[in-house]
């Protein structure tokens, strides 16, 4: 339990058609499911005279079969050279030699197309296809290393002009999709913490990473990184693994976030994992708390942190936000916010920072009746999914339909498979490739205890699949926690329409005799068995019945203690109620806001070959809600007929509200198109009369002829979604692009 709570507090967090993909990297990753498929058809076809077996296993024998051969027919030609038989005998057993050899690299091609995801090509074109976006996105200052006139500093990143209009448009739009749409309370709240809330929540107890260090240069390093990393690294290129050793590996991946300490340790020792830089030895791990700390007012007297997560300051406020909905359940609160991680070693650029933006929802609502009113409207969705019954059995994510998924109990209630829908609806509507987007059900390993359901939306980028937003059922565990805490009871009520006599259960814990045996632990042992719910306490009740004693695990002290029947009283009795007190279950949705755009970044990234065909053109295919510039300006040439025009227009689109940019310079139409292209504005107006202009669309290229008067709302119409490009050009003439006209 120890193990799951805090793998659940350290990870809270918080598209296009491959047809329209013309990169070779991304045509890489859509086919990244298919390519072992393929290279087997393809080695059978060219090398072999029987077909390879499909699974892993039996490649792996296939593989150690071979080698054997290998190894015997060398030692055959070996033995003919040294009895110095005919030329012709050895060259026959050479050539024997020869195709063995070929049979046994194309077993090893298909091997590596299943373990390494279609090989070292693969990988080579992920990481070239990374370079070229991450050089775009720097030197057009959507984002770049913080402070970076002093050698910056890892893990912390500023976004430039477009990259904040990115990210501001992203997160309107998440206000629209979510807090708009669903009526949610907003809160903000402040990013200092005082100890006292994250004492209450686990995170000052729980919220670590082991870390290990360099023993000659003292650098850091997570360690269940660094075995995670061996152990991905020699399944994918190791190939002489044996069936054993590979299926220790991948065990060791599978229950990497149950191995304690010591086991982890243990581990790092046996497979001789050194410092990845300098090859020196690592020390033995120990756990490192991620959460920066403070301290509030001048004396120092009272601990704080910056917060790790917004989702605290929602909790501690649900009383005040009950009464404000008019104590009615359900009901979400919602929070944009910056959350700061020290993690022990950033990587993977946007995708693992110490500042970053999350944007939390809190929805809470009655544990007996989880139920959703508009869960119709997503019912009929399909995406796919990842259950965690085919992540045991080796299969991959399939699609599957939202309401069969919960009707089947693959999802647990119809709010959580209600979230998940909207989330799918909004990764999408970003322009996130539902291809590459799929929902993985956390595994038991990954679950805290008190967890009924949870669903990561995971997203395909050149890293491979990332998690970008948490979708969790959390149960009532966060509002017990603070109640505890605090000694103010977060509940809501249920009043009856007439009284009702109910059995109640009564636990009486015996202070006395637990003070005699835990002590100082007495406090937090007695709150944990008054907190018990029901279930939990008949279970104990039949226990101490029965062998006079039970095992209890205490979440603040993170351990289990013994308690004996003599320590507690667990009893029923009538009573008569005029109302239901429960503490209310919670639905979180969790986004990482900085992921979802590193994502949308990758997911919108092309090029295409320029007019001249001589060099590749960078273009961001930005849906219009999300692009950070929604139009450009141009007058044709240099003009002053045509600049008072461009003025009148982009006064117009300022008037409509619309993000533009205005370009007055000689520079050939072409190039100014192709500027604007690698920013991702969707449309381009171009004032080439005194009576009507063109607008161009990014992505095809196409132009209409539109009346100057008309051109800012044609554009103000289309990225507010209140009509289509398709709709556009279906009713204004069209324009004949001259070659001088485009790229």
């Amino acid at each position: 339990m120890l193990a799951s709570l805090s793998h659940h507090l350290r990870h809270r967090l918080l598209i296009p058609s491959i047809s329209s993909l013309p990169t070779l990297p991304f045509l890489f990753l859509h086919l990244n499911h298919t390519l072992p498929l393929l290279f087997l058809h393809l080695n059978h076809t060219l090398t072999l005279p029987l077909p390879l077996p499909m699974d892993e296993s039996s490649l792996r024998r296939s593989l150690a079969d071979k080698q054997s051969a290998v190894d015997a027919q060398g030692n055959a030609v070996r033995a003919l050279k040294a009895a110095k038989a005919s030329k012709s005998d050895v060259d026959s057993a050479i050539d024997s030699l020869n195709a063995l050899k070929l049979e046994k690299a194309s077993i090893e091609r298909s091997l590596q197309a299943i373990v390494g995801g279609a090989g070292d090509g693969m990988s080579v074109s992920r990481e070239a296809f990374r370079q070229t976006v991450g050089n775009t996105l720097e030197r057009r200052l959507f984002y770049i290393p913080s402070f970076k006139i002093y050698r910056g500093v890892a893990g912390l990143y500023d976004y430039g002009p477009p990259g904040c209009a990115v990210k501001s448009n992203v997160l309107a739009f998440w206000r629209q999709h979510f807090v708009l749409e669903e009526n949610m309370l907003e809160v903000d709240c402040p990013c200092v913490t005082p100890e006292v809330v994250l004492k209450a929540s686990g995170h000052v107890d729980k919220f670590t990473d082991l870390m290990v260090k360099d023993v000659k240069t003292g650098t850091c390093y997570r360690a269940d990184h660094l075995l995670k990393d061996f152990c991905n690294e020699k399944l994918q290129k190791d190939l002489t693994l044996t069936l054993e050793k590979a299926a220790e590996l991948k065990h060791v991946l599978a229950t990497l976030d149950d191995l304690s300490t010591d086991q982890l340790g243990a581990k790092i020792k046996e497979y001789g994992i050194v410092a990845p830089e300098t090859k020196n030895g690592l020390s033995d791990p120990y756990p490192f708390n991620l959460m920066f700390q403070t301290s509030i007012g001048p004396s120092g007297l009272l601990p704080g942190y910056m917060r790790p997560e917004t989702a605290q300051g929602i909790f501690v406020n649900f009383k005040d936000l009950y009464y404000y909905n008019g104590n009615k359940l359900p009901f979400a609160a919602a929070q944009i916010g910056q959350a700061f991680r020290n993690e022990i070693s950033p990587r993977q650029g946007l995708l693992r920072v110490r500042e970053f933006t999350l944007a939390e929802i809190e929805h809470f609502v009655d544990p007996e009746d989880k139920s959703h009113p508009k869960f119709i409207e997503v019912a009929s969705l399909e995406f796919f999914m990842f259950p965690r019954e085919q992540q045991m059995s080796g299969q991959s994510a399939q699609k599957l339909r939202l309401g069969d998924a919960v009707s089947k109990g693959t999802v647990n209630n119809e709010t959580l498979g209600y979230f998940i829908g909207r989330v799918y609806l909004f990764l999408t509507s970003l322009g996130i490739d539902a291809d590459r987007l799929r929902f993985r059900q956390h595994l038991a390993n990954e679950m805290a205890h008190y967890a009924a359901d949870c669903w990561d939306a995971e997203i395909e980028c050149s890293y491979g699949w990332i998690e970008c937003v948490g979708i969790a059922d959390r149960s009532a565990y966060d509002l017990k926690a603070h109640s505890e805490k605090s000694k103010v009871d977060l509940v809501a009520h249920e009043k009856f329409s007439e009284p009702r006599e109910v059995e109640k259960l009564v636990i009486t814990p015996n202070k006395k005799e637990l003070g005699m045996t835990f002590k100082g632990n007495q406090k937090a042992v007695v709150e944990s068995l008054e907190a018990m719910n029901e279930e939990e306490a008949l279970k104990m009740k039949a226990a101490l019945e029965a062998k006079g004693e039970d095992e209890f695990y205490v979440c603040v002290l993170g351990k289990s203690v013994t308690i004996k029947d003599s320590m507690i009283k667990i009893s029923k009795k009538k009573i008569v109620e005029h109302q239901r007190v429960f503490t209310p279950s919670v639905i979180e949705p969790s986004f990482g806001i900085g992921r979802i755009i590193y994502c949308l970044f990758e997911h919108s990234f092309y090029t295409r070959p320029s007019k001249a065909g001589d060099e590749q053109l960078n273009v961001f295919r930005f849906p219009p809600v999300v692009a950070p510039i929604k139009c450009t300006v141009f007058p044709l040439i240099q003009k002053p007929e045509y600049e008072s025009v461009a003025r009148l227009i982009s006064k117009s689109l300022t008037a409509a509200g619309v993000s533009h940019r205005i370009d007055m310079t000689g520079t050939t139409i072409g190039k100014r198109y192709a500027r604007t292209d690698e920013l991702g504005v969707p449309f381009a107006i171009t004032v080439d009369s005194q009576a009507d202009v063109t607008i161009r669309e990014r992505d095809s290229k196409d132009q209409v002829r539109v009346k100057i008067e008309e051109a800012a709302s044609v554009i103000k119409e289309v990225v507010d979604g209140q009509r289509t490009w398709a709709d556009v050009w279906s009713t204004f003439p069209h324009h004949a692009t001259a070659s001088a006209d485009d790229e």
